[in-house]
């Protein structure tokens, strides 16, 4: 059922404050929407206030692994979106608890709540028998949310690209200090990065109505590179390039297990585990529309957006002459 956005409806966001959370606000404000962002740590959401109105965003304490929270947060609410997830585990914030169980809970509280939208973020290669147990779990929480809202909106996005990513600028960052750049499995991986403010546009289509109810939409870019190309692209927009060392993914598996201890490893085992499968948009959501175009929307190049926000890793930054100035 679709919600008229504007100032008379309220929208609860789940993880509203990350990285995809903040455009999500900034495109649901820009309806004249109210905004409720459920999060851990409301103090740690100031940030969002300027992107709407004096009153229209509004911070409200919530973890995904308090089911009491979470219906607090969905009280009143005409539209609910889901955005919560991790890529790392780390005690009590495991993928079970945070993306199946969290997931679960927010799709009860919107039906309790009488919520008519329910829009819940996953990502393209989501799947209840993966090895990966991101993947698994992203799977099992898509059930879930069916399961208990069957009118739900599911959004798959690829790898998602924005001046605050972790992706491009993590490989960039690379660049400016490592001798040689990691090509696990030979780089062949093939992405179709989709641009954040794509996925926001994405998340107020499926609640204005435009979506098909209890369908998924894969979100991907215009174009697919392997991971390989990626790596190409970003030398070329910060000048800085480096030579590959390919790794074999048996290799690149002992040291994922290896590092995983660490609070922020660089790699873990499931991540070379996700990396063993393409993450594209698949022939069969093309055919049936299920898809960013399918939503009305023009999806955007990376050639269009990551140029400007990799220029810091330039050797000269803004200042140089071209991307490849100064190596």
């Amino acid at each position: 059922m679709a919600v008229t956005l504007g100032p008379s409806s309220i929208v609860t966001v789940y993880g509203g404050s990350g990285f995809v959370g903040r455009y999500v606000v900034q495109a649901l404000a820009k309806t004249g929407a109210r905004i409720r962002v459920a999060v851990r740590r409301p103090d740690l959401a100031n940030h969002l206030q300027p992107l709407g109105g004096v009153g229209q965003i509004h911070a409200i304490q919530a973890n995904v692994r308090n089911a009491a929270s979470v219906r607090r947060a969905a009280e009143g609410a005409d539209a609910v979106v889901n955005l919560v997830a991790i890529l790392q585990q780390g005690g009590k914030q495991t993928f079970q608890a945070v993306h199946t169980g969290g997931a679960a809970a927010v799709a009860r509280a919107a039906k309790d709540a009488g919520a008519r939208a329910l829009v819940h973020v996953s990502s393209i290669g989501a799947e209840k028998m993966s090895r990966s147990g991101y993947a698994r779990t992203k799977g099992e929480a898509e059930a879930a949310v069916l399961g208990a809202f069957p009118r739900a909106v599911i959004l798959r996005p690829s790898v998602i690209f924005g001046a605050e990513d972790q992706f491009f600028n993590r490989f960039a960052a690379m660049a400016r200090i490592a001798p040689a750049l990691p090509l696990i499995g030979g780089g062949r991986t093939r992405f179709q990065p989709v641009y954040v403010g794509d996925v926001a546009r994405a998340v107020v289509a499926a609640i204005d109505g435009r979506a098909k109810l209890g369908a998924a939409y894969e979100l991907g870019g215009p174009q697919i590179y392997s991971f390989r190309e990626i790596l190409d692209k970003i030398a070329e927009y910060t000048g800085r390039r480096r030579p590959y060392v390919s790794i074999p993914f048996w290799a690149a598996k002992i040291q994922g297990a290896a590092l995983q201890i660490l609070p922020s490893a660089p790699i873990t085992l499931d991540q070379v585990r996700m990396l063993e499968s393409d993450n594209v948009v698949s022939a069969e959501a093309i055919r049936e529309a299920r898809t960013l175009e399918g939503l009305g929307i023009t999806p955007q190049s990376i050639d269009a957006i990551v140029p400007g926000y990799l220029v810091r890793f330039r050797p000269k930054g803004e200042f140089s002459a071209r991307p490849g100035a100064g190596q």
